[in-house]
């Protein structure tokens, strides 16, 4: 009944994804406090009290950003004031304006804005972004000498130019203007530009720190346009712009950002911009929200503006945000449909190919405590997203490269870390080795000579050996509180939009339940998992979808899950779904299980001792030796796991001789 089979009549399954959970300790005491001043369940309220809120009033301000008075921002950035002088002297004298963007969702809805505002304000406006494959980010000496030779008098940059000290020498030696609009880590030294704009150069408490790029734009066109009174019509666009990129570019969703995106995200369904209405059309939103959320961004809308910037021109990007004919902008859209998924087909090709590398070389990520991966002929426009899956899989600081040219001398590469790994420092403890670099705490890009990339290797592990343990080389569940499947209904899920947008910084409630049965599972799509589970009382079942964990089909009848809660429209039908974020094997079963159904065994077995248990329920067969270590195998599988405890142990081929003896002098003691 239980002897293994070299046939593959049935799915194999494979481990469960390797994660460590961080459940937070329950306060029911004041989690109960909040709920009842903020009239919101009690699982809200200890959702309240991990995001670090003590009392009602500080929980109803986070609800309720607008009730919060903010410093203006000419009281908070220095230089704000200055630059929409030169703006407004540029636009009085027909000046022309150049902006320099970048090509990423961030940098490209920031040149959009500007460039809508500057004209809604009548400038002499153009734009320039470098090329991502010749190039690389920010502005620089060519663009700038491009610009002096087409009259340009004022350039602005969007989103770059914080280190940029060449480009802008070359621009003031030239005579050019220069206003410096950006988000990233300030250099030692600062450009020598006529202003800056960057939310880093704020003290940690100003609301203002964790703008985007777009952020800062919106700034200034806003106040520029407040200044000339000509503000009235024109928010709205730059509002919804502000939207699209600070969420597509993962900025944190809080402080300022949280009050503006909470009007934005409301203003998107009903755009007037012909160029995100037909992106919305494109993407599949549905028409009928009354709000978008984050991830309708992140997942729909942001990947197809950040497939052109990675694959194409950006200037598709720039003509649909910008133009008012509606003709163009489905064209424009359409375009980055078709790009999008030129980009899902390399990013599944290299990710394929990333695995297969792994597990053939069996590369010691463990013990280096960093994965290093180079090959040739991986795009590296989109090898950033396959290194944040590689981190998702492996749970460790994944570095991937690939060449940039045909002698394989020259690498580019991108970083994505963990939480306990701060990518940019990593980046700096290699700096003898490495030719540009740039990133921050989560992700990174570098460039570095083939010579270098042994050495590379080893100085990255030794920093990742600083600051990791082994402990810390799974992915990361971070969970807020334990809820029961009765709990899960309508009004907690509307409940949760008090709690939006949530995203980085702000994160989705995640709830996990324990003892949930796999009713029914099914793999769609692109190896996705959709799943009907029943609770531990088996009086409710729920839907549940698992992105990605199609190679784990099928899952053990008995789990603990981690998930958040995702709403499903249906044929005018509205449910409330799981989206599982995490999964392991119950370690209690999830009802008193009947002696009857339990046969149990001794038997020897190459003159050592062993007992043996067969669970009828469960459909697994559970053979333990004198040290306790126990192999567990369900019927028709190959595969089972072997070891002291379910969490630590490890996959085995059943049908290797040793355990297929074993298995066999197992179903005989138990006269099966």
């Amino acid at each position: 009944m239980f002897s293994p089979s070299s046939s593959d009549q049935s799915p194999s399954p494979k481990s469960l994804p390797n994660q460590r959970w961080q459940i937070f300790s329950a306060n029911p005491e004041k989690a109960n406090q909040l709920a009842r001043g903020t009239g919101l369940s009690p699982l809200l309220g200890q959702v309240l009290v991990n995001r670090g809120f003590d009392t009602v009033d500080q929980a109803m301000v986070y609800l309720y950003p607008e009730s919060l008075a903010m410093p203006t921002p000419l009281d908070e950035f220095p230089d704000l004031a200055i630059s929409v002088e030169m703006l407004k002297e540029a636009i009085a004298e027909n000046e022309k304006i150049a902006i320099c963007g970048d090509y990423d969702a961030d940098g490209m809805t920031s040149t959009a804005l500007l460039l809508r505002a500057l004209r809604w304000l009548g400038a002499d406006v153009e734009y320039g972004i470098p090329s991502r494959m010749k190039e690389g980010y920010g502005i620089n000496t060519r663009i700038v000498e491009e610009f002096a030779n087409e009259g340009v008098g004022l350039i602005l940059t969007v989103d770059n130019g914080i280190a940029a000290h060449d480009a802008i020498a070359r621009a003031v030696e030239l005579g050019l203007m220069v206003i410096i609009t950006d988000h990233h880590d300030l250099p030692p030294e600062l450009p020598n530009a006529d202003a800056i704009l960057n939310p880093k150069q704020l003290p940690e408490s100003s609301p203002y720190r964790s703008l985007a790029g777009v952020g800062v734009a919106y700034i200034l066109a806003v106040t520029l346009a407040q200044d000339l009174g000509q503000l009235q019509g024109l928010t709205s666009q730059l509002l919804e712009l502000f939207t699209l990129g600070t969420i597509a570019d993962l900025a944190p969703l809080t402080d300022i950002n949280r009050r503006w995106l909470k009007r934005g995200l409301q203003r998107l369904p009903k755009s007037q911009l012909a160029g995100i209405q037909a992106l919305i059309q494109m993407s599949g939103v549905s028409e009928d929200q009354i709000a978008l959320k984050p991830e309708d961004i992140g997942f729909k809308l942001g990947p197809r503006i950040n497939a052109v910037g990675r694959l194409a021109d950006p200037q598709i990007v720039i003509e649909l945000l910008t133009t008012s004919d509606s003709g163009i902008a489905l064209e424009r859209a359409m375009q980055c449909e078709q790009i999008n998924q030129k980009r899902q087909h390399l990013c599944a090709e290299i990710e394929e190919d990333a695995i297969a590398l792994i597990e053939k070389e069996e590369l010691n990520w463990q013990q280096q405590r960093v994965l290093v991966l180079v090959q040739p002929g991986w795009h590296h426009g989109v090898i950033g997203i396959v290194a944040s899956r590689l981190v998702e899989r492996y749970g460790v600081p994944v570095f991937i490269g690939t060449y940039e040219d045909e002698k394989q001398e020259q690498i580019r590469g991108s970083a994505r870390g963990i939480p306990e790994f701060h990518v940019f420092e990593a980046l700096q403890s290699c700096h003898d080795l490495l030719g540009k670099f740039g990133g921050h705490q989560a992700a990174g890009g570098f460039s570095l000579p083939s010579a270098n990339l042994t050495a590379f290797q080893t100085q990255l592990s030794h920093f990742a050996h600083q600051c990791l343990e082994p402990e810390h080389l799974k992915p990361l569940v971070s969970i807020d509180t334990e809820a029961n499947f009765n709990q899960i209904t309508h009004n907690l899920y509307q409940q949760i939009d008090r709690l939006h947008p949530c995203g980085i910084g702000n994160p989705d409630p995640i709830f996990w339940t324990p003892n949930v049965r796999v009713v029914e599972q099914r793999l769609v799509g692109k190896g996705h998992l959709k799943l009907t589970l029943s609770g531990f009382d088996g009086t409710k079942q729920l839907n549940a979808i698992a992105w990605r964990w199609g190679e784990y089909f099928p899952l053990p009848s008995n789990v603990d899950i981690a998930y958040k809660l995702k709403e499903n429209a249906w044929n005018g039908n509205i449910t409330i779904e799981l989206e599982l974020v995490g999964i392991r094997v119950s370690e209690s079963a999830p009802s008193p299980i009947k002696k009857a159904e339990i046969k149990k065994a001794e038997f020897y077995h190459n003159e050592r001792r062993y007992t043996c248990s067969l669970w009828e329920s469960l459909n697994e067969l559970r053979i333990r030796n004198s040290e306790g270590k126990v192999l567990v195998i369900q019927k028709g599988q190959r595969t089972g796991l072997l070891g002291f405890k379910r969490d630590d142990a490890k996959q085995v081929d059943v049908t290797q001789p040793h355990y297929y003896q074993l298995i066999k002098a197992a179903t005989r003691a138990l006269k099966l």
